[in-house]
């Protein structure tokens, strides 16, 4: 059997009973779930110096706990002296206990570090249940060494949930901990 993480353990044994009992579920598979958390990082000012592009793509690498994936450009676009093929950006898809792992991490210690934190905002909810939300400083995460920090760089997080709804997905994710403002 595989280990389980507490907050894991703690929506199984707390959070689907309140989420059945809230929304008036028939079945337990109905009942939302995180289903992955993805971190993009754009890197498009450094795409002519690569020691720079592979020192934030590490950096993105310690935060996660996972090898992110190289984003290459699709197209060139000229005005942004950007060719087709070259490196703009990473990206990192956690599942299973890399996923709880990292949003137990987000949670209980980067987020508290954020200067003048009062939670996050509740409006970045896409419509179909999915909630995104910016980091401004990579610094906020412990695995991450103040001196060896080139340049500070903020990614993206996102939270894809099976919720069908926003107010589900809401639900779901300020019971698993998630510190939204109001």
């Amino acid at each position: 059997m595989k280990e389980q993480n507490q907050t894991q353990k703690r929506y199984k044994e707390e959070i689907v009973p309140a989420l059945i009992k809230e929304f008036g579920y028939k079945n337990v598979n109905e009942v939302p779930k995180l289903d992955k958390i993805v971190l993009n990082m754009r890197l498009g000012d450094v795409k002519d110096n690569s020691k720079s592009f592979n020192t934030a793509v590490d950096e993105l690498a310690l935060i996660s706990g996972q090898k992110p994936i190289v984003v290459k450009a699709k197209k060139a676009i000229s005005n942004f002296k950007i060719r087709e093929g070259l490196k703009i950006g990473a990206k990192v898809t956690l599942r299973g206990k890399r996923m709880y792992e990292f949003f137990d991490k987000l949670v209980a210690i980067a987020l508290p570090r954020v200067r003048d934190f009062r939670g996050i905002s509740d409006k970045s909810f896409d419509g179909r249940g999915n909630y995104s939300m910016g980091i401004k400083e990579q610094l906020i995460f412990p695995e991450i060494a103040y001196d060896k920090v080139e340049k500070i760089r903020g990614f993206d997080i996102s939270f894809i949930t099976t919720a069908k709804t926003d107010a589900e997905s809401k639900s779901l994710l300020k019971a698993l901990g998630l510190p939204f403002s109001r």
